[in-house]
Protein backbone atom coordinates (compact mmCIF):
# COMPACT_ATOMS: atom_id res chain seq x y z
CA UNK A 1 0.00 0.00 0.00
CA UNK A 2 1.67 3.25 -1.02
CA UNK A 3 2.65 5.97 1.94
CA UNK A 4 0.93 9.23 2.30
CA UNK A 5 3.90 11.36 1.09
CA UNK A 6 4.31 8.79 -2.59
CA UNK A 7 0.29 9.42 -2.78
CA UNK A 8 0.33 13.24 -2.25
CA UNK A 9 3.72 13.46 -5.01
CA UNK A 10 1.57 11.73 -7.45
CA UNK A 11 -1.42 13.45 -7.41
CA UNK A 12 0.68 16.68 -7.69
CA UNK A 13 2.19 15.28 -10.94
CA UNK A 14 -0.63 15.41 -12.64
CA UNK A 15 -1.73 19.08 -11.27
CA UNK A 16 -4.47 18.40 -8.89
CA UNK A 17 -5.55 17.14 -5.96
CA UNK A 18 -7.61 13.56 -5.96
CA UNK A 19 -9.55 12.27 -3.52
CA UNK A 20 -7.82 9.69 -0.95
CA UNK A 21 -9.74 6.83 0.03
CA UNK A 22 -9.40 4.78 3.52
CA UNK A 23 -9.77 2.00 4.84
CA UNK A 24 -12.75 1.20 6.97
CA UNK A 25 -13.79 -2.70 6.74
CA UNK A 26 -11.48 -5.21 5.55
CA UNK A 27 -12.72 -7.75 2.65
CA UNK A 28 -12.99 -10.41 5.41
CA UNK A 29 -15.20 -8.05 7.11
CA UNK A 30 -16.79 -7.62 3.95
CA UNK A 31 -17.49 -11.07 3.37
CA UNK A 32 -19.00 -11.74 6.57
CA UNK A 33 -21.43 -8.85 6.12
CA UNK A 34 -22.56 -10.73 3.02
CA UNK A 35 -23.14 -14.13 4.42
CA UNK A 36 -25.31 -12.24 7.34
CA UNK A 37 -27.74 -10.30 5.46
CA UNK A 38 -27.59 -12.92 2.78
CA UNK A 39 -28.51 -15.70 5.01
CA UNK A 40 -30.65 -13.15 6.79
CA UNK A 41 -33.10 -12.22 3.79
CA UNK A 42 -33.01 -15.83 3.12
CA UNK A 43 -34.71 -16.43 6.85
CA UNK A 44 -36.87 -13.68 6.84
CA UNK A 45 -38.85 -14.50 3.45
CA UNK A 46 -39.11 -18.47 4.34
CA UNK A 47 -40.17 -17.71 8.27
CA UNK A 48 -42.61 -14.91 6.76
CA UNK A 49 -44.03 -17.41 4.75
CA UNK A 50 -44.82 -19.93 6.98
CA UNK A 51 -45.54 -17.38 9.79
CA UNK A 52 -48.36 -15.58 7.00
CA UNK A 53 -49.09 -19.24 5.07
CA UNK A 54 -52.60 -18.24 4.98
CA UNK A 55 -51.86 -15.38 2.85
CA UNK A 56 -52.02 -15.31 -0.76
CA UNK A 57 -48.49 -14.17 -0.92
CA UNK A 58 -47.12 -16.52 0.64
CA UNK A 59 -49.25 -19.84 -0.91
CA UNK A 60 -48.09 -18.65 -3.94
CA UNK A 61 -44.63 -18.24 -2.92
CA UNK A 62 -44.74 -21.69 -1.47
CA UNK A 63 -46.30 -23.09 -4.84
CA UNK A 64 -43.35 -21.03 -6.59
CA UNK A 65 -40.28 -23.14 -4.86
CA UNK A 66 -42.19 -26.49 -4.71
CA UNK A 67 -44.58 -26.12 -1.28
CA UNK A 68 -43.90 -25.65 2.26
CA UNK A 69 -41.73 -28.55 2.33
CA UNK A 70 -39.26 -26.87 0.30
CA UNK A 71 -39.54 -23.81 2.68
CA UNK A 72 -38.09 -25.21 5.61
CA UNK A 73 -36.04 -26.73 3.95
CA UNK A 74 -33.76 -23.39 2.67
CA UNK A 75 -35.19 -22.24 6.40
CA UNK A 76 -32.96 -24.83 7.70
CA UNK A 77 -30.28 -24.13 5.44
CA UNK A 78 -29.92 -20.88 6.07
CA UNK A 79 -29.94 -20.83 9.76
CA UNK A 80 -27.32 -23.56 9.46
CA UNK A 81 -24.85 -20.99 7.16
CA UNK A 82 -25.62 -18.20 9.68
CA UNK A 83 -24.99 -19.96 12.67
CA UNK A 84 -21.72 -21.57 11.52
CA UNK A 85 -20.81 -17.88 10.66
CA UNK A 86 -21.84 -16.22 14.37
CA UNK A 87 -19.84 -19.18 15.62
CA UNK A 88 -16.86 -18.12 13.88
CA UNK A 89 -17.12 -14.50 14.42
CA UNK A 90 -17.16 -15.02 18.32
CA UNK A 91 -14.24 -16.86 18.45
CA UNK A 92 -12.36 -14.69 16.74
CA UNK A 93 -13.44 -12.15 18.70
CA UNK A 94 -12.83 -14.28 21.64
CA UNK A 95 -8.83 -14.96 20.22
CA UNK A 96 -8.51 -11.37 19.24
CA UNK A 97 -9.62 -10.17 22.81
CA UNK A 98 -8.23 -13.28 25.42
CA UNK A 99 -5.60 -14.97 23.42
CA UNK A 100 -3.66 -12.38 21.63
CA UNK A 101 -4.59 -9.60 23.87
CA UNK A 102 -6.04 -7.14 21.73
CA UNK A 103 -6.85 -3.71 23.02
CA UNK A 104 -9.27 -2.14 22.50
CA UNK A 105 -11.50 -4.92 21.37
CA UNK A 106 -13.69 -4.91 24.85
CA UNK A 107 -13.40 -1.02 25.83
CA UNK A 108 -12.74 2.22 24.62
CA UNK A 109 -13.13 3.85 20.77
CA UNK A 110 -12.54 1.05 18.38
CA UNK A 111 -15.16 -1.44 20.72
CA UNK A 112 -18.48 -2.44 19.88
CA UNK A 113 -19.23 -2.81 23.53
CA UNK A 114 -21.28 0.54 24.69
CA UNK A 115 -19.84 3.50 26.97
CA UNK A 116 -20.63 6.29 29.33
CA UNK A 117 -19.94 8.35 25.64
CA UNK A 118 -22.61 6.67 23.66
CA UNK A 119 -25.44 7.92 26.13
CA UNK A 120 -23.94 10.85 26.19
CA UNK A 121 -23.75 10.96 22.34
CA UNK A 122 -27.31 10.08 21.98
CA UNK A 123 -28.89 12.60 24.55
CA UNK A 124 -26.91 15.25 22.24
CA UNK A 125 -27.98 13.72 19.24
CA UNK A 126 -31.83 14.40 20.40
CA UNK A 127 -30.78 17.32 21.38
CA UNK A 128 -29.25 18.60 17.70
CA UNK A 129 -32.82 16.54 16.01
CA UNK A 130 -34.71 19.37 17.94
CA UNK A 131 -32.25 22.33 17.38
CA UNK A 132 -31.27 22.60 20.56
CA UNK A 133 -27.52 21.83 20.63
CA UNK A 134 -24.56 20.98 18.04
CA UNK A 135 -23.92 18.06 15.85
CA UNK A 136 -22.33 15.16 18.48
CA UNK A 137 -18.89 13.76 17.02
CA UNK A 138 -18.69 10.05 16.69
CA UNK A 139 -15.58 7.92 16.84
CA UNK A 140 -15.26 4.54 14.76
CA UNK A 141 -18.76 3.29 16.13
CA UNK A 142 -21.84 5.57 16.73
CA UNK A 143 -23.87 4.35 19.23
CA UNK A 144 -27.02 3.53 17.00
CA UNK A 145 -24.06 0.98 15.17
CA UNK A 146 -23.23 -0.55 18.47
CA UNK A 147 -26.82 -1.06 19.19
CA UNK A 148 -27.54 -2.73 15.43
CA UNK A 149 -24.51 -5.48 16.49
CA UNK A 150 -25.97 -5.99 19.48
CA UNK A 151 -29.68 -6.43 18.72
CA UNK A 152 -28.39 -8.84 15.76
CA UNK A 153 -26.31 -10.70 18.72
CA UNK A 154 -29.13 -10.84 20.93
CA UNK A 155 -31.26 -12.38 18.43
CA UNK A 156 -28.48 -14.91 17.15
CA UNK A 157 -28.70 -16.30 20.53
CA UNK A 158 -32.42 -16.16 21.07
CA UNK A 159 -33.93 -16.73 17.84
CA UNK A 160 -30.94 -19.38 16.86
CA UNK A 161 -31.63 -21.50 20.37
CA UNK A 162 -35.58 -21.31 20.38
CA UNK A 163 -35.39 -22.75 16.18
CA UNK A 164 -32.87 -25.37 16.93
CA UNK A 165 -34.77 -26.23 20.08
CA UNK A 166 -37.89 -26.81 17.47
CA UNK A 167 -35.72 -28.62 14.79
CA UNK A 168 -34.72 -31.21 17.31
CA UNK A 169 -37.51 -31.03 19.97
CA UNK A 170 -37.04 -35.22 21.38
CA UNK A 171 -33.47 -33.83 21.88
CA UNK A 172 -34.57 -30.90 24.29
CA UNK A 173 -37.53 -33.02 25.56
CA UNK A 174 -35.02 -34.83 27.90
CA UNK A 175 -34.33 -31.70 29.80
CA UNK A 176 -36.63 -29.19 29.00
CA UNK A 177 -40.38 -29.64 30.35
CA UNK A 178 -43.09 -29.43 27.99
CA UNK A 179 -44.56 -26.11 28.43
CA UNK A 180 -40.96 -24.21 27.58
CA UNK A 181 -41.26 -26.28 24.06
CA UNK A 182 -44.24 -24.43 23.63
CA UNK A 183 -43.21 -21.16 24.24
CA UNK A 184 -40.07 -21.67 22.31
CA UNK A 185 -42.39 -21.59 19.51
CA UNK A 186 -43.89 -18.67 20.40
CA UNK A 187 -40.39 -16.91 21.04
CA UNK A 188 -38.83 -18.07 18.03
CA UNK A 189 -41.60 -16.64 15.81
CA UNK A 190 -42.04 -13.15 18.11
CA UNK A 191 -38.32 -12.61 18.08
CA UNK A 192 -37.86 -13.23 13.92
CA UNK A 193 -40.63 -10.99 13.16
CA UNK A 194 -39.10 -8.15 15.61
CA UNK A 195 -35.83 -8.84 14.18
CA UNK A 196 -37.50 -8.34 10.68
CA UNK A 197 -38.76 -5.48 11.52
CA UNK A 198 -36.60 -3.73 13.04
CA UNK A 199 -33.77 -4.48 10.42
CA UNK A 200 -35.91 -3.58 7.36
CA UNK A 201 -37.09 -0.48 9.28
CA UNK A 202 -34.28 0.60 11.74
CA UNK A 203 -31.30 -0.36 10.25
CA UNK A 204 -31.98 0.42 7.06
CA UNK A 205 -32.47 3.85 7.99
CA UNK A 206 -29.67 4.15 9.90
CA UNK A 207 -27.38 3.38 7.74
CA UNK A 208 -28.92 4.00 3.77
CA UNK A 209 -31.68 6.06 4.04
CA UNK A 210 -30.20 8.84 6.41
CA UNK A 211 -29.65 12.38 4.75
CA UNK A 212 -25.89 11.83 4.65
CA UNK A 213 -26.01 8.10 3.36
CA UNK A 214 -28.77 8.16 1.20
CA UNK A 215 -29.31 6.19 -1.22
CA UNK A 216 -27.02 3.34 0.21
CA UNK A 217 -24.24 4.07 1.96
CA UNK A 218 -21.64 2.13 -0.05
CA UNK A 219 -18.46 1.76 2.27
CA UNK A 220 -19.94 -2.37 3.57
CA UNK A 221 -19.47 -3.35 0.00
CA UNK A 222 -16.57 -1.48 -0.97
CA UNK A 223 -14.56 -1.22 2.39
CA UNK A 224 -13.77 2.40 1.63
CA UNK A 225 -14.77 5.73 2.24
CA UNK A 226 -13.47 9.12 0.75
CA UNK A 227 -11.15 11.34 3.35
CA UNK A 228 -14.79 13.79 2.79
CA UNK A 229 -17.02 11.03 4.43
CA UNK A 230 -14.35 10.33 6.66
CA UNK A 231 -14.12 13.43 8.43
CA UNK A 232 -17.68 14.49 8.02
CA UNK A 233 -18.88 10.86 9.68
CA UNK A 234 -16.22 10.13 12.46
CA UNK A 235 -14.20 13.20 12.77
CA UNK A 236 -12.83 11.92 16.26
CA UNK A 237 -11.72 8.54 14.78
CA UNK A 238 -9.83 10.85 11.93
CA UNK A 239 -8.42 13.27 14.42
CA UNK A 240 -7.08 10.06 16.62
CA UNK A 241 -5.16 8.62 14.32
CA UNK A 242 -3.67 11.78 12.30
CA UNK A 243 -2.68 12.46 15.85
CA UNK A 244 -0.86 8.34 16.61
CA UNK A 245 0.48 8.88 12.92
CA UNK A 246 -1.28 5.65 12.01
CA UNK A 247 -3.43 7.45 9.37
CA UNK A 248 -1.62 6.92 6.35
CA UNK A 249 -2.01 3.09 7.47
CA UNK A 250 -5.40 3.31 6.62
CA UNK A 251 -4.98 4.49 2.84
CA UNK A 252 -6.42 2.62 0.17
CA UNK A 253 -7.37 2.32 -3.39
CA UNK A 254 -10.40 4.22 -4.51
CA UNK A 255 -12.67 1.30 -5.71
CA UNK A 256 -12.76 0.94 -9.01
CA UNK A 257 -16.24 1.11 -11.39
CA UNK A 258 -17.31 -2.75 -12.00
CA UNK A 259 -16.99 -2.75 -7.93
CA UNK A 260 -19.11 0.06 -7.25
CA UNK A 261 -21.78 -0.62 -9.98
CA UNK A 262 -21.69 -4.37 -8.13
CA UNK A 263 -21.90 -3.17 -5.31
CA UNK A 264 -24.83 -0.92 -6.32
CA UNK A 265 -26.59 -3.80 -7.34
CA UNK A 266 -26.27 -5.88 -4.54
CA UNK A 267 -27.37 -2.96 -2.33
CA UNK A 268 -30.20 -1.94 -4.12
CA UNK A 269 -31.25 -5.39 -4.65
CA UNK A 270 -30.96 -5.99 -0.92
CA UNK A 271 -32.79 -3.23 0.46
CA UNK A 272 -35.65 -3.71 -2.54
CA UNK A 273 -36.24 -7.16 -1.03
CA UNK A 274 -36.06 -6.09 2.54
CA UNK A 275 -38.92 -3.08 2.06
CA UNK A 276 -41.06 -5.56 0.23
CA UNK A 277 -40.81 -8.18 2.75
CA UNK A 278 -41.58 -5.39 5.20
CA UNK A 279 -44.60 -4.23 2.90
CA UNK A 280 -45.69 -7.70 3.08
CA UNK A 281 -45.65 -8.09 6.53
CA UNK A 282 -47.15 -5.55 7.69
CA UNK A 283 -50.40 -6.26 5.13
CA UNK A 284 -50.57 -9.69 5.95
CA UNK A 285 -50.09 -8.44 9.79
CA UNK A 286 -53.13 -6.15 9.86
CA UNK A 287 -54.96 -8.11 7.11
Amino acid sequence: MPDLEQMTAETKEHGKESTRYFLRFTSKQRYFHAVLFTTFLGLAATGLTMRFSDSIWARAVARAVGGFGAIIFFHKACAVVLTIAFLVHVKGVLSRGLVHRERGIFWGPTSMVANGKDLKDLFEHVRWFLGLGPRPQFDRYAYWEKFDYWAVFWGMVVIGFSGYAMWFAPFFAKFLPGWALNAVLVIHSDEGLLAILFIFSIHFVNTHLRPDSFPMDMVIFTGVESEEEFKAKRPLEYERLAREGKLEQRLAEAPGRFQINFSRVVGYAAIAIGLTLLALTLAAYFD
